[in-house]
C-alpha cells in the first residue's frame, strides 16, 4: 500500500517492464497528466481535492526504493516514456509549492 488518496490504495511496480528498465502501474494513486512530462496528486481527481502533502512525500519516498524508468496510468495516451523517477520528484516539488505559497 501506498497510503495515496484513499486506504489501501496501490500501485503495480514490473521490475522487466519498460524493456527491462522497469516500469510502475500507478492507476491514479499517481496521476499521469495530460502534460506527461509531470504527474499530479488529488485526494479526489473528480472533485479536485488536493492530496495533503504529508501523502505527497509519503508517496515519493513509497517509490524511492523501486527501480523504474516508465509510469503507465489507466489511460493509454497518458504514459511516461522516460525518466520516470525524476517525473514524480520534479512534479511533488511542484505540488508541493504549489500548494503551500
Amino acid at each position: 500500500m501506498c497510503c495515496g488518496h484513499f486506504d489501501g490504495s496501490a500501485m503495480l511496480h514490473w521490475p522487466n517492464g519498460a524493456e527491462g528498465r522497469g516500469a510502475l502501474l500507478v492507476g491514479d494513486t499517481i496521476q499521469v497528466v495530460y502534460d506527461r512530462r509531470y504527474v499530479s496528486f488529488m485526494y479526489s481527481f473528480p472533485n479536485c481535492i488536493p492530496l495533503p502533502a504529508s501523502k505527497v512525500q509519503h508517496l515519493v519516498e513509497a517509490v524511492e526504493p523501486f527501480a523504474f524508468d516508465r509510469l503507465y496510468s489507466p489511460w493509454l495516451q497518458r504514459v511516461v516514456m522516460h525518466d520516470g523517477k525524476a517525473v514524480i520528484q520534479r512534479s511533488a516539488e511542484r505540488y508541493l509549492r504549489a500548494i503551500t505559497e
